[in-house]
């Protein structure tokens, strides 16, 4: 497999982002925003919305990290097993977590909207498929679990996939029909336009690199563009940090590298025959796949094929597994061109739910551990308000959250995970 394009299909198709400012990163703002991906602009057009001052501090180009680099999925649910959150946390609590999943569709839906951002949105449904028999019997759990708390729950046999999938590696599903795709990139670029319309300065090729607090208990922060003096700061970096004085939030970030390749269009008597769902599709595995139809008819496959850090090399020899990966899954794709081949990092928490919160000062909302696409948006705005003075619009305010064990920053243990949840595969 050699793909023509390295760069996220996403990005490579999003206009760029022209409301940057061009002079140096100065003066004194209400609130400074760390990153410039959906968190960090959700936020600040939120912010905005308010009357405050803010200016986004983003170290590359707006929603080119993890905001660009997904496989453009917007699902609702979290990546638990409710039964297993009820039993962790409660019923009450589960419940909670949940609906903040569902909300976070809700609110990117609004935003397109209220904002005229055009990117494709539309609700789809998520369909999980059973890759084993027995994970089948896994799926009617989770769907019993979820009696009473999502009605949008449908669990499919083996025979009833025949009018969404044709694929002989799956033995059943779950769907879950709220679930949304949208086109990430033109999001991520409509997002900043938005907060710019209403006031906010973004600024590009500005890494945080100094961060001091003040007595009056004001930040100043320092970049190579300039330094800027903040009366509070929103970090919205995630694991996307290798330097820079966010070492606290490292220690408890474990980033995992997530490749993805896109196909050549496929025609339209291929998508009927294959996808007359247009779904989004996520398998039962560990190291399972995540696939959907690009609004021009491509497929865009992923998964964590390889347990390492995205870089060139690991891009390509992931990229590798997934050509292999996708014509076994869909042998009558077997001649198909793979046009895209790229990378990202998620951002994983160590129980994989999300963090939000203030450290030392500093506000902050990361960790969605692949459900960053709609989570990104919704805590950017639940952190607004939470800075404004609202504690309560906080789900994750009451989880605690440990360093995890023996992590400085670089994940040197993801091999060990790799084989650990290969093994896993194996057996059940």
């Amino acid at each position: 497999m050699t793909a023509s394009q390295t760069l996220s299909y996403w990005l490579d198709t999003a206009p760029r982002f022209t409301g940057a400012a061009a002079g140096p990163v100065e003066g004194r703002v209400d609130v400074a925003v760390i990153g410039g991906g959906f968190t960090g602009l959700s936020a600040a057009l939120a912010l905005a919305k308010r009357g405050a001052s803010v200016t986004v501090l983003e170290a590359g180009r707006v929603a080119g990290e993890a905001s660009g680099r997904n496989g453009g999925q917007c699902n609702s649910g979290t990546a638990h097993d409710f039964a297993a959150l009820a039993a962790r946390f409660g019923v009450e609590t589960a419940r909670r977590f949940y609906q903040a999943h569902v909300d976070a569709v809700d609110d990117v839906e609004r935003l397109t909207r209220e904002e005229g951002i055009d990117c494709a949105f539309r609700r789809c449904g998520r369909l999980k498929l059973a890759a084993k028999p027995e994970h089948y019997d896994k799926l009617a759990r989770a769907a019993e679990a979820l009696t009473g708390i999502d009605p949008h729950i449908h669990l499919l046999s083996r025979t009833d996939l025949a009018t969404e999938i044709r694929s002989d590696a799956f033995h059943g599903g779950l769907l879950q029909t709220t679930s949304a795709q949208l086109h990430v990139g033109k999001f991520g670029v409509g997002l900043a336009e938005a907060a710019v319309r209403k006031g906010a300065i973004i600024h590009e090729g500005a890494p945080v690199y100094g961060l001091n607090r003040h007595a009056d208990g004001g930040w100043e922060l320092r970049t190579p563009k300039g330094n800027i003096r903040a009366g509070q700061v929103l970090v919205a970096t995630g694991g996307a940090s290798p330097v820079g004085p966010f070492g606290w939030f490292r220690r408890r970030i474990v980033s995992v590298g997530s490749f993805v390749i896109a196909t050549e269009p496929l025609t339209d008597a291929a998508v009927a025959d294959l996808f007359p769902g247009r779904r989004n599709y996520v398998t039962s595995k560990n190291i399972g796949n995540y696939f959907r139809l690009s609004p021009d008819n491509r497929l865009i496959f992923g998964g964590r094929a390889r347990f390492a850090v995205s870089d060139p090399l690991s891009d390509a020899k992931s990229g590798r597994i997934l050509d292999s990966t996708l014509r076994a899954m869909f042998p009558a794709l077997k001649d198909v061109r793979v046009d895209y081949c790229w990378g990202g990092m998620v951002d994983l928490t160590a129980d994989r739910l999300p963090r939000a919160g203030e450290h030392d000062g500093m506000f902050y909302a990361m960790g969605y551990s692949g459900h960053g696409t709609q989570m990104a948006v919704y805590m950017g705005e639940r952190m607004a308000r939470v800075m404004g003075g609202d504690r309560s619009a906080n789900p994750w305010a009451d989880l605690s959250w440990p360093p995890v064990p023996g992590h400085l920053g670089k994940p040197w243990f993801l091999p060990l995970v790799g084989l650990y949840y290969r093994i896993q595969d194996i057996l059940h």
